[in-house]
Order: C-alpha cells, then sequence, then structure tokens
C-alpha cells in the first residue's frame, strides 16, 4: 500500500476520471502512480500531457533499445512497480521479457545487442550518485544513435529516473501488470 492513499473514481473529479477512463481502458486498470498523483489535478494533468508527448516524440531510438534503458534504470532504482509496468510495456512491444533476468549481466549475456548494452551502461551511468557519464560514452552513443538519439536515450533515462524515485518515495510498489494479480493486460490486437 502506498504512502499516500490513491483516490477512489467516485472521490475523483472530472478530469480524473477521465484519465482514469482512459487508463483502464489501455493498462486494463487504473495506474497506482495516476492514482496517487490525482489528489492534485494539476500535477496529474501536467503529467499525462509531458508522458503522451513524450511517448509521441521518442520515435528516434529502436524501442528495444529505449525499452531496455528505462528498465534498467527501474532495476538499479528498486522501483518494483516501474519493473511490473515496464516488463508489461516490452512484453506489448513484442520483445522477449526472459530476457530481463540476466539484465544484471548485460555487459557479458548473448541476450542482450551491442546497441541495448551501450544504451543500458549510459543508464547505469546516469543513474549513478553523482553521475558517472564519460565524454567517451556520449560520443560513442552519438556515433551509434545521433545526436537526436542521444537526446532521446538521456530524457528517457531521466525521465525514469523521476519516475522511479517518485514512485519509491510514495511506496507505491508493483501492480500486477505481469502477473495477471491486480489486471488482465490484453495484447495489443486482441482486445
Amino acid at each position: 500500500m502506498s504512502r499516500l492513499p490513491v483516490l477512489s473514481t467516485k472521490d475523483a473529479g472530472p478530469f480524473a476520471k477521465l484519465v482514469y477512463r482512459i487508463a483502464r481502458r489501455r493498462y486494463g486498470a487504473i495506474p497506482e502512480p495516476f492514482a496517487v498523483t490525482a489528489h492534485h489535478t494539476g500535477l496529474l494533468a501536467a503529467t499525462a500531457i509531458h508522458e503522451l508527448a513524450v511517448e509521441k516524440a521518442s520515435r528516434t531510438l529502436p524501442v528495444n533499445v529505449r525499452e531496455i534503458a528505462v528498465y534498467r534504470v527501474a532495476v538499479r532504482l528498486g522501483c518494483s512497480w516501474c519493473v511490473d509496468f515496464g516488463t508489461m510495456l516490452q512484453k506489448h512491444d513484442g520483445l522477449d521479457i526472459e530476457r530481463l533476468k540476466h539484465i544484471d549481466d548485460y555487459a557479458t549475456s548473448p541476450h542482450f545487442s551491442r546497441q541495448e548494452r551501450l544504451a543500458i551502461a549510459y543508464a547505469d551511468a546516469m543513474t549513478a550518485t553523482p553521475a558517472t557519464v564519460t565524454d567517451e560514452q556520449v560520443a560513442e552513443l552519438e556515433r551509434e544513435f545521433g545526436r537526436k538519439g542521444v537526446l532521446e536515450l538521456t530524457y528517457q533515462i531521466a525521465l525514469e529516473n523521476q519516475r522511479s524515485r517518485i514512485n519509491s518515495a510514495l511506496g507505491i510498489t508493483d501492480q500486477g501488470f505481469t502477473s495477471g494479480a491486480a489486471c488482465r493486460v490484453p495484447l495489443p490486437g486482441l482486445a
């Protein structure tokens, strides 16, 4: 249970109810971070708009590279909600989620491509406190993904740091998106 209660549908205002309805349709359940943030309508609106804009703008990197970097941040920061939700998103993107068991051995594991290894190492360097990103690392990422790709990867990693830290601070834990315990999210095209 989170440190702040979720805002029930009956107690939610019109905007939160709209967000809940869209989330339920899209994910099969209301993500708990939304239901906690709904206590502050302005931040719920800002979060929803921001997340949709970032999703729409993030088209430079291959989806597997973006998702594995975001997943790595969640693992490093111990955000079980983000790990759960991120696994579900990767499954829906058709990615191999069994390989996620090998994330800690990414540098030598055959389950990860060179591009994914670069992105995971960058996620580790950005998530470290203090950050340990090097000029050489960014130069190699630019050669691999171009400037737009580096910016997209950096933004996605920073955003997941924010999400994971908010969820951890508020005690928001996994919701069962991958196990089906909390909700059963249909694969795209099957709903």
